[in-house]
């Protein structure tokens, strides 16, 4: 099989957010063979149905962006008990127009991470119930709600020993749903 281009979404765009150390860590443990390409997200304009037929730029970018991935893993922060708005923006936008989402069909996988004992619990699911609406089939298991303590990460951003295995499981496991979707098609 060719390389597979997983697209990743970061829902922060704090620069030294958990949620992007945790994304880069993550594609350290990708095999060979897959290539992670990170989304841009924060230069995208608020979703306005009117410009539907007159996208942005940043818009037609992600769109395309998401269409030439064999997937997409999503790597959310909880705001409120929620996704963060920049990371529904961004969803919004590739849907759009309707009828034409770039995601339909992409197979998803969802994490995240943050200073909580539930790590990123609420925000997953409500993330994981706006993919189901998109047409994503959606990796159940493992599930991953990390906690951002001491150690999650080494000095080189790489996973630290204490999460590395369960971490490796999960992206194996991604890996391997990606790679089963691709063949059904």
């Amino acid at each position: 099989m060719s390389t597979l281009n997983i697209a990743v979404v970061v829902g922060s765009l704090r620069k030294d957010s958990f949620n992007r150390k945790l994304a880069h860590g993550l594609a350290k443990l990708a095999p060979a063979g897959v290539a992670f390409r990170f989304v841009e997200i924060g230069d995208l304009p608020l979703y306005d149905q009117d410009q539907d037929g007159d996208q942005a730029a940043s818009v037609k970018r992600l769109e395309g962006e998401i269409e030439s991935a064999s997937g997409v893993i999503f790597v959310t922060p909880e705001y409120n008990r929620s996704i963060s708005g920049v990371l529904k923006n961004a969803i919004d936008h590739a849907s759009r127009p309707y009828g034409q989402s770039a995601w339909a069909g992409k197979p998803a996988g969802v994490i995240g991470v943050s200073v909580g004992a539930i790590g990123t619990a609420l925000a997953q699911q409500h993330l994981r119930t706006i993919l189901a609406y998109l047409d994503m089939p959606t990796l159940g298991q493992p599930e991953a709600f990390v906690q951002a303590k001491e150690g999650l990460f080494e000095a080189d951003g790489s996973i630290g020993a204490a999460s590395r295995q369960f971490l490796q499981g999960w992206m194996d496991r991604y890996v391997a749903w990606v790679k089963q979707h691709a063949e059904a098609a």
